[in-house]
């Protein structure tokens, strides 16, 4: 069982009523539904605050969450976009009618629901300002406190603000980016440490920079989608390198434009170009596959590809 609660607040009574959250609430819900393949993938509630008449207090906001982290769910995920406000005593997100900041949803009271929660994987995503000290309680003085199994992810440091363009928040929209796919790896996978490293690479160093915390064994999958490679054609990477040094010596006969082509190897130098198309071979002392084949040299693996042998080879996929 795979949950998720999925929360855009642009509607505040006191506060400046903000414009993207609810869209990057819906842009969340709608890529966590199914996977790539269009099967379903996560059980969504979403809650948005539009307007007067569809206001998100801290008292419904407090018992969705508790809600979604009572079960012994696979995976819980809470998602939240919208004002958040930080000081002295923590962090807080803000609700529609909040007039102060601490009057909102705690961070750490957040964060204690989490940790006590009886799901295997608990994940907080937050797209607010100050996002960045979810997880890590005053009490601590700066050191974050997570139960086996929590990760959090989170827009911005707990000094930073939140930034939006062109009506959506800017982690956000990287964060479907990142979900819809290009986040995923060759067997289709898109993990959180994918999703962070996908962010975080398109961040620049003045820019508002995320924060991953996590507690875990092992990433879980957040989604799958259609790999770049069959995995049928990536098994076959241990027939073709029976080591991961080996390099294959290719001729003008792997090509099957060349003037003496032999179908054998026109297949084989099918499944190579695919691997280089993947990065995971490179050709040896040549700049492309073509010539390496009618100079006669040969191609190897890069270090993405012996990755990917080790992986096949010892049955991890």
């Amino acid at each position: 069982m795979r949950k998720a609660l999925i929360v855009g607040v642009d509607f505040y009574e006191t506060a400046s009523c903000l414009k993207g959250c609810v869209n990057d609430a819906y842009a969340v819900k709608s890529v966590l539904e199914r996977h790539g393949d269009g099967s379903l993938n996560f059980g969504v509630v979403a809650m948005t605050a539009t307007g007067s008449s569809s206001q998100i207090t801290r008292r419904e906001l407090k018992d969705k969450v508790q809600e979604l982290f009572r079960d012994n769910s696979e995976i819980a995920l809470f998602y939240f976009s919208g004002h958040g406000y930080i000081e002295t005593t923590g962090g807080y997100l803000i609700t529609s009618e909040c007039k102060d900041g601490d009057d909102g949803f705690p961070m750490d009271e957040l964060l204690t629901i989490v940790n006590g929660s009886k799901a295997q994987n608990k994940i907080i995503i937050l797209d607010c300002c100050h996002s960045g000290i979810a997880g890590t309680p005053a009490i601590t003085e700066n050191k974050s406190v997570l139960s086996e199994g929590v990760t959090i992810l989170t827009a911005s440091a707990q000094d930073q603000y939140s930034v939006e363009t062109g009506g959506s928040g800017v982690f956000t929209a990287l964060l479907v980016d990142a979900l819809g796919g290009s986040a995923a790896n060759l067997v289709g996978d898109i993990t959180p440490g994918s999703v962070y490293a996908h962010i975080d690479q398109a961040l620049g160093p003045w820019e508002q920079r995320p924060i991953f915390k996590t507690n875990v064994k092992r990433f879980i999958s957040l989604r799958e989608v259609q790999p770049p490679i069959a995995l049928e054609d990536l098994k076959q990477i241990t027939v073709l390198f029976p080591e991961p040094s080996f390099i294959i010596p290719l001729n003008p006969s792997f090509e099957p434009t060349s003037n003496n082509p032999i179908e054998e190897n026109t297949k084989c130098f099918a499944m190579l170009q695919k691997y280089n198309h993947v990065n995971l071979v490179k050709p040896a002392d040549e700049e492309h596959m073509y010539y390496a084949a009618m100079n006669s040299t040969g191609c190897r693996l890069t270090a993405l590809g012996a990755h990917y042998w080790n992986l096949v080879n010892k049955e991890r996929i």
